[in-house]
């Protein structure tokens, strides 16, 4: 097990990395691997999401740090908010739109395109992204039983 979470903290760190050049090349120079996260997740399937939505989906507790990043994001003008209530949902705007989609273009080109002619597959993929979402759970199970000693 030790080894797979010395690969795990390789692999967050490479994947972090990856994310802000690829931004960078896209044009958001600016930011960091949690507001890549948020922007791209309030962007995903071009639906309204509120701050618990994100948080849950990306499984972070404190909520403080993507507020953060939100905030940060609509001073970029890369995201919208509308005020409904007590809720607040949050849209990408056409430059967060356009910024995204760029990013995906650089990621097609730099990542997809390399990983299939290097022979990996999206059936394997798609293998690998359901063991760490087991695991995901097995960590979170975990860390409620250490809380708990």
């Amino acid at each position: 097990m030790s080894e797979f979470e010395y690969g795990m903290i390789i692999v967050h760190n490479a994947f972090n990395r990856w994310m802000q050049r690829c931004m960078t090349a896209a044009g958001g120079a600016d930011l960091g691997p949690l507001e890549i996260l948020v922007i791209h997740h309030v962007n995903h399937r071009d639906r309204e999401k509120r701050l618990s939505d994100i948080c849950f989906l990306l499984n972070i507790e404190d909520m403080h740090t993507v507020n953060y990043a939100l905030r940060k994001l609509m001073k970029s003008d890369l995201l919208i908010s509308e005020k409904r209530g007590k809720e607040v949902f949050y849209s990408a705007s056409e430059a967060g739109q356009e910024l995204c989609e760029r990013y995906r273009q650089i990621r097609e080109q730099c990542l997809l395109e390399p990983l299939l002619q290097g022979g990996v597959e999206g059936e394997q993929l798609r293998n690998v992204a359901s063991i760490l979402r087991t695991l995901s759970g097995q960590y979170d199970q975990a860390s409620r039983a250490a809380a708990s000693l």
